[in-house]
């Protein structure tokens, strides 16, 4: 009996030892955010899918076409009745959605060239059709119908074979589900949706593909309780395959943004304004009114190179991540704008790569014009505080108000060598008269202050 007593209490020891979370947001939200998000800084999203075939945006996004169509919008309705006809159903398009020039490894070779450290696809949008064999969407997805390929296996071998770290968006819940339609005319009191889609799901791309990034979305419509976040999460931080690695976002539930979950989530053009306790990251997407591809857009739609150095320097200076998207073609090809601009960031983080990447923000985040406007940023390694111009004096003079040298000061300009400087009230550098040709990089430039406080 006695043997009997103690295996029981091993038992119980070693279930406590293990269930370290509990379904609840007070236990949950006390799990650290693993440490590598916050050391690699910068991701690419990608959106793709079925609304790649009309890539189509007025007065909605391109992954919104569905609904657009479905919901009123004029324009939207006006291109697909021209260019489709009216009896022409969104169903339609997945026979067109082919991805027939999709390399994994070309795409996964551009993301390493970008800099960036880690990869987050859409496993499913909120139309329903997935990018994975999955049971629940039979007939939805893309081995069933259209590429006939596992578009997010195919993709996540690639992306870790390169070294980086792979995720999966997934949005919780479906336009047009007749389950999900089912359980929001009951106000939730039903969970078909949840139990016979969601769950099963999530719990397949994660024990499928392993990620260590889920960032869900499609959360507004109903509170944490009726998704069952929390069991979820409990479940996903104490039994899966990945719970020591794995990043999620605040996305639960429309009683959880900025309050429960992993980091929190800021969409693309909120500049930040203070430190926050949280680790917070932003997505962006470089066509500035769309996630997925809209072949109508014109050049003018897109941000530029440098706005989105700058907005990756930003981020890093506050504490955030930035998360920058593009939208592939149906063919399975990235338009050559968002090459473009993502190997434009490879370029300036070849130079500038070691002032973002495992850094933390200094106790100054910007360095302000008198007219407010900011003129640089600062971020901080053991040792180093780095200040981020990003804009070259005219007289190639810096002048710091607040880095104050320790003993065996010195100052760099990185990517070309030491500098002068003095100290008269404040910190003046002095920069090196150099040509556009001369410049280490473009865009934005980091002075190295070592031993500085």
């Amino acid at each position: 009996m006695r043997a009997l007593v103690s295996l029981a209490l091993l038992i119980c020891l070693i279930i406590s030892i293990n269930a370290d979370y509990t379904p609840d947001w007070e236990s949950l939200d006390s799990r650290p955010i693993p440490s590598w998000f916050d050391q690699e800084k910068f991701g690419i999203f990608i959106h793709w899918g079925v609304y790649a075939v009309p890539s189509y945006s007025c007065d909605t996004a391109a992954e919104w076409y569905w609904h657009g169509l479905s919901e009123g919008s004029k324009c939207t309705k006006e291109f697909h009745d021209k260019n489709f006809g009216s009896n022409f159903r969104y169903g339609d398009f997945g026979t067109s959605f082919t991805a027939e020039f999709f390399d994994p490894n070309q795409w996964a070779d551009l993301f390493q060239k970008s800099g960036a450290r880690y990869v987050v696809l859409t496993s499913k949008h909120h139309d329903g059709y997935c990018l994975w064999p999955s049971f629940e969407s039979w007939n939805w997805n893309s081995v069933d119908v259209g590429p006939h390929k596992d578009l997010v296996g195919l993709l996540s071998d690639a992306v870790k074979a390169k070294g980086l770290h792979m995720g999966l968006y997934h949005s919780l819940y479906e336009w047009y589900n007749p389950y999900y339609l089912k359980d929001k005319e009951s106000k939730g009191a039903s969970q078909d949706y949840v139990n016979k889609v969601l769950m099963p799901q999530l719990k397949d791309v994660i024990n499928r593909y392993k990620p260590e990034v889920l960032w869900t979305d499609g959360e507004w419509e109903m509170p944490s309780t009726y998704w069952k976040a929390t069991e979820f999460l409990a479940w996903l931080y104490n039994s899966s395959p990945v719970k020591d690695t794995i990043v999620v976002n605040d996305r639960y539930g429309s009683d959880t943004r900025s309050k429960h979950g992993g980091f929190y989530t800021e969409e693309n053009h909120d500049d930040p304004k203070q430190l926050t306790t949280r680790k917070w990251e932003r997505c962006y997407t470089i066509d500035k009114s769309t996630w997925g591809y809209a072949r109508n857009h014109d050049i003018s739609s897109y941000f530029s190179s440098e706005e989105l150095v700058h907005t990756l320097i930003k981020n890093t200076a506050y504490g955030g991540n930035l998360l920058i998207n593009v939208g592939p073609t149906k063919e399975g090809t990235i338009p050559t704008v968002f090459q473009d601009r993502l190997l434009d960031m490879g370029d300036w983080l070849k130079v500038n790569g070691d002032a973002i990447f495992k850094t933390h923000p200094w106790r100054v985040q910007n360095q302000t014009q008198a007219t407010g406007k900011n003129i640089g940023f600062y971020t901080s390694n053991t040792g180093t505080v780095n200040y981020i111009m990003t804009g070259w004096p005219v007289d190639n003079v810096v002048a710091l108000n607040d880095p104050k040298p320790s003993s065996n000061a010195s100052v760099e300009l990185v990517g070309f060598g030491k500098l002068k400087w003095s100290i008269d009230g404040v910190l003046k550098v002095m920069l090196p008269p150099l040509t556009i040709g001369q410049l280490p990089c473009k865009y934005a430039w980091t002075i190295r202050l070592i031993n500085f406080k």
